[in-house]
């Protein structure tokens, strides 16, 4: 007896390890629809890896109660066979058109309803899902139905597959990013966005938290040891990605408004201010000490002050001197806005933010280990981070404040910081000497510049060239026209109907965008190659109402991010592009977008 309990427990165990995992329903399949700017219903089923959908299952129905709103035809992806039944192996999306049995224009509350039913490939089934959206349809874009109409069921072209392999469709970075997480197990979704992370760490944007968290880890003083360095870089970087998970969880459930919120110029000015005091206290004017009831509730200890300190400076300086959204982060946004799963949109985050906050943490070990003893070097290196913090204000300045200023307090900060390091003076190392005379020539000329009417900090004596060739430059710049509504977009969309249409969503407060002004769209080959796309520019500035039901429209979480429109002002998906390009790149991708 006691020998088959034995063998029915080693049986259990053995069979128990060798069961697969199976995913949740919700895992599975995640349902998604909405409508787009023709009043159409835009339906699909996302559908993870060895799962697919019963063809008969799938069931699109729309409810209204009036029963003024019906269908008038389905256009649905071809399925194929497997195993003896009709499936769709890949995830299948829907095109839904209505019609309306009377003439009325007013705006009419529908519920569709998506019902859906599949397998796993490892021999489970799902019970029948289905999930209810509420719509509100303009019936004023509808046609009128005919007395005969029936519902039409209209095949989309696809691609021909195999019993086994899945249908292969072009699809943009973001969504593709977006699908990874969808379909990939969790430890691949933190490798995959650790290194989204490490590449993002390369951007320009997050160049200022180099002398952010190096001043931090300077002005610690005596007794900092190496091991304390990277404490305090490691405190630093969590307490970034902290920020960035919570603003992209939020960000991701409520919309693009929080990235917006914290570029408002009252914020942008207060942070600078922040900068400037930081500065004045790295220049020995004062110390900076936490509010006394923070003291008294953390004691005297300074160990935990500077814990304190450095915590608060990393989960500020991470949302306002964070880069612009990029395609790794809105691929997560998109994921989140799409399935309500935050948990994991906001995992995905923060090990994206681990991994651009790696290299910040060797730039603060770094800074420890060879910071120079006690003496007038420390002073030096006090006042280097303390000029790197004013350059930081300056550059936050830049999203709120009119270029001219912003070169103009460049050049007076330079200027200043060369006479520091000595340029007319004799007595003095040569290496620095030399330094200080490059910064010296380099401000003067872009205080020439700025005072000129120059807008370029790396071309300031550029309105020195003739007039002739100043007016061939700016010739070959593409002209946008600007849009701020649906109804602005919707009108030129229609206007040019047939034609190559090129749709950027930028805002004054967005880096990435400037880069895009004045780097690629200023490119020769680029500017020319724009010529033959109708250039409309979506201003999202203000983040009003209007501003945001036209992102919303689109499912953009926050600019850069262009469009491309076909020959019937569909958005291309596949051609969307978020985030900074280089000139070369985008002038690759403008040649694959053919009518």
């Amino acid at each position: 007896m006691m020998s088959k309990i034995i063998l029915f427990l080693f049986l259990s165990v053995f069979l128990f390890g060798e069961t697969p995992k199976f995913l949740m329903p919700n895992e599975a399949f995640i349902p998604h629809a909405k409508l787009n700017e023709k009043m159409q219903i835009e339906a699909n089923v996302a559908i993870a890896k060895d799962i697919y959908l019963y063809e008969d299952k799938v069931k699109l129905e729309v409810i209204d109660a009036t029963n003024t709103v019906t269908i008038k035809e389905i256009a649905a992806p071809k399925s194929v066979k497997h195993e003896g039944d009709m499936v769709y192996l890949s995830s299948p999306s829907f095109v839904i058109t209505l019609e309306k049995k009377s003439d009325v224009k007013e705006i009419k509350k529908v519920e569709f309803k998506l019902s859906y039913q599949g397998c796993s490939e490892q021999g489970l089934c799902y019970e029948p899902l289905s999930k209810t959206y509420s719509l509100d349809v303009n019936s004023s874009k509808l046609s009128i139905a005919s007395e005969t109409s029936q519902i039409k069921k209209l095949d989309i072209p696809t691609q021909k597959a195999s019993q086994t392999d899945t249908l292969k469709q072009e699809v943009s970075e973001t969504d593709a990013i977006a699908n990874t997480i969808i379909s990939g197990s969790i430890g691949l979704i933190l490798l995959t966005f650790f290194g989204f992370g490490l590449l993002l760490a390369l951007t320009p944007c997050t160049f200022p938290m180099i002398p952010i968290i190096s001043g931090i880890i300077i002005s610690q003083g005596e007794g900092l040891t190496t091991k304390k360095a990277l404490f305090l870089s490691v405190v630093y970087v969590l307490s970034m990605s902290v920020a960035y998970t919570i603003a992209g969880v939020l960000a991701g459930l409520f919309g693009s408004g929080l990235q917006a919120a914290m570029q408002n110029a009252w914020i942008i000015f207060s942070f600078s201010a922040i900068f400037v005091a930081l500065a004045l206290s790295m220049f020995g004017y004062f110390e900076l000490k936490a509010p006394s009831f923070l003291l008294n509730s953390l004691g005297e200890s300074r160990r935990h002050r500077g814990i304190l300190g450095v915590a608060v400076m990393g989960f500020l300086s991470a949302l306002i001197v964070g880069p612009c959204v990029a395609a790794p982060l809105a691929g997560a946004l998109v994921y989140i806005g799409q399935t309500g799963d935050a948990f994991l949109g906001g995992v995905a985050l923060f090990a994206m933010s681990i991994g651009m906050g790696l290299p910040l943490i060797v730039v603060g070990v770094s800074a420890g280990k060879f910071m120079p003893k006690p003496g007038h070097w420390m002073v030096l290196v006090n006042n280097i981070f303390g000029v790197m913090m004013l350059g930081v204000a300056i550059w936050m300045l830049e999203k709120v404040v009119d270029v001219y200023y912003t070169m103009l307090l460049w050049s007076l900060l330079l200027v200043s910081f060369s006479l520091y390091l000595g340029a007319f003076e004799k007595k003095i190392h040569f290496i620095r000497k030399s330094i200080a005379i490059i910064l010296f020539i380099y401000s003067v000329s872009l205080l020439i510049g700025t005072l000129g009417g120059s807008k370029s900090m790396s071309k300031p004596l550029e309105f020195l060239k003739p007039q002739v060739a100043l007016t061939s430059e700016k010739a070959r710049h593409a002209e946008f026209t600007k849009v701020s509504s649906i109804e602005e977009l919707d009108a030129l969309l229609q206007k040019n109907r047939g034609k190559k249409i090129m749709l950027d969503f930028s805002a004054d407060w967005c880096t990435s965008c400037k880069e895009f002004e004045e780097v690629t769209f200023a490119d020769v080959g680029v500017a020319k190659k724009m010529g033959e796309f109708v250039l409309i520019q979506a201003d999202i500035t203000a983040n009003g109402e209007k501003e945001k039901a036209l992102s919303n429209k689109y499912g953009v979480f926050g600019p850069p991010v262009i469009l491309f429109f076909d020959e019937n002002s569909e958005v291309i998906k596949a051609k969307t592009i978020t985030g900074f390009m280089e000139p070369i790149e985008f002038l690759k991708h403008l040649n694959t977008i053919n009518l």
